[in-house]
């Protein structure tokens, strides 16, 4: 039997998957944080109102809407939830593909931090700047 805090990261992720990006936020608490490392574009601190615009939508403009993100397992309990997962996108003549894990706080049923995790953090830094 599945922790109701996987199934609410499962139907997070399916939504996401989807392109429902709104559907995606649901899930979240209104102060959520999207911890991303490294030194690429992509990197830095984002609020729930700057999900979409500009984290999304600027890895979709950077890689020209070929990002894809495969969720390979999901595990979680009362106060966490980590997501492993694989990222592949074409970006500057370049094709990357890398592991990484996503590491949530829930609160309440809900996603209340997100930390990603890359399992190469130079070469993660190499694909986003």
């Amino acid at each position: 039997m599945t922790h109701s805090n996987e199934e609410t990261i499962r139907a997070a992720y399916g939504a996401f998957v989807k392109g429902d990006l709104e559907g995606y936020l649901q899930y979240c608490t209104d102060n959520i944080t999207f911890s991303v490392p490294g030194h690429g574009k992509i990197s830095g601190l984002f609020k729930k109102d700057e999900f979409i615009s500009p984290w999304v939508s600027g890895v979709m403009e950077l890689t020209k809407g070929t990002f894809r993100e495969t969720v390979n397992d999901i595990v979680a309990n009362d106060h966490r939830g980590v997501v492993l997962a694989t990222h592949e996108f074409e970006r500057n003549g370049r094709s990357f593909k890398y592991d990484t894990a996503h590491i949530y706080r829930i609160k309440d049923g809900k996603l209340d931090s997100f930390e990603e995790y890359p399992a190469d953090l130079y070469y993660f830094d190499e694909a986003w700047s």
